[in-house]
């Protein structure tokens, strides 16, 4: 109820911008572009963790995208979700136009050769195979519940929307929950956060089979340490390597051997598992379209530095 008398509110009530608050616009002009003004860059947080996903943010989180983020999310400007939305699809966009790193034998760090599926797509993002498959990083039951709504499911909504006119077939999936509580991130250092969250995610039952096939984005509001993304990312990958494992183990396992680890030869049923779930190229193989990558409307303004060793 709460959520529906917010929608209703911003409908018939004026408004003020998101960004600078001046009065009977939802978002104006400067703050406007400020959002989207941008070109949409891949994002690395400082220092840059291990295993997270390519993450592609639309704005730097400063000024007036901060105060628009805050506004939809803490104090129920909903009507911004569409400008958010916006932003969020122009970062997906980017992501399936560029590909970065995705070549049938690409270097990472100059260690390690991976072979990756094509993350590929047109301006309008409509090339690759598959559909895009957005999948929000879930808040915490009692955040939404003191909200009165879920922001980075409802900007995910708008972002699908955009996609789909712009030729996208695109979609929410909404497939991850909380398996067990966590605290409250704002107040956490970097090293707090992945221990909060390490272990916290999961595929729903029958997450999995939805996720076949297409390509998965996690999307979220905001990437600051990159710890959420990694830990939804293993989720999303466990859940993919656990409903294609019958079938395509002993793939994993020769994909794993070509990209730099030892050879050897097939093993117990026990070893083979073990390979199949620490294989970098594993969702790839496993029933999904293309490796899970990421997308968000901000970031620290650091983290767009791409020019980094």
């Amino acid at each position: 109820m709460q959520g529906w008398w917010q929608d209703l509110t911003d409908l018939v009530l004026p408004a003020e911008c998101g960004g600078c608050g001046t009065p009977r616009t939802v978002l104006c002009d400067e703050c406007r572009a400020a959002l989207d003004g941008a070109v949409p860059r891949r994002v690395r947080p400082v220092p840059e963790p291990s295993g997270l996903p390519v993450v592609y943010a639309a704005a730097p989180y400063a000024d007036e995208v901060r105060a628009a983020l805050l506004a939809h999310k803490e104090r129920g400007a909903l009507a911004l979700a569409g400008a958010l939305g916006a932003a969020l699809a122009g970062a997906v966009r980017a992501g399936l136009r560029d590909g970065l790193g995705d070549s049938p034998a690409g270097l990472r760090d100059g260690r390690t050769v991976r072979i990756v599926a094509s993350w590929s797509g047109t301006a309008g993002g409509a090339g690759g195979s598959g559909p895009v498959l957005l999948v929000p990083v879930p808040s915490a039951p009692w955040a939404v519940r003191a909200r009165g709504h879920d922001p980075v499911r409802r900007i995910a909504r708008a972002a699908a929307a955009e996609l789909r006119r712009a030729g996208a077939p695109a979609r929410v999936v909404p497939v991850l929950r909380q398996r067990r509580a966590v605290a409250d991130q704002s107040g956490l250092n970097a090293r707090q956060r992945f221990a909060n969250l390490a272990g916290a995610l999961e595929v729903t039952a029958g997450g999995a089979r939805l996720l076949a096939g297409g390509r998965v984005v996690l999307v979220d509001d905001l990437v600051t340490t990159g710890a959420t993304l990694i830990e939804a990312a293993r989720a999303v990958r466990e859940a993919a390597g656990a409903e294609g494992a019958g079938e395509t183990t002993t793939a994993v396992y020769r994909r794993a051997a070509w990209e730099g680890r030892e050879e050897r030869k097939t093993g117990p049923g026990e070893e083979r598992a073990k390979w199949a779930r620490n294989a970098s190229g594993m969702a790839e193989v496993n029933g999904l379209a293309g490796p899970v990558r990421a997308a968000v409307v901000a970031a620290a303004p650091d983290s767009f530095e791409m020019n980094r060793n």
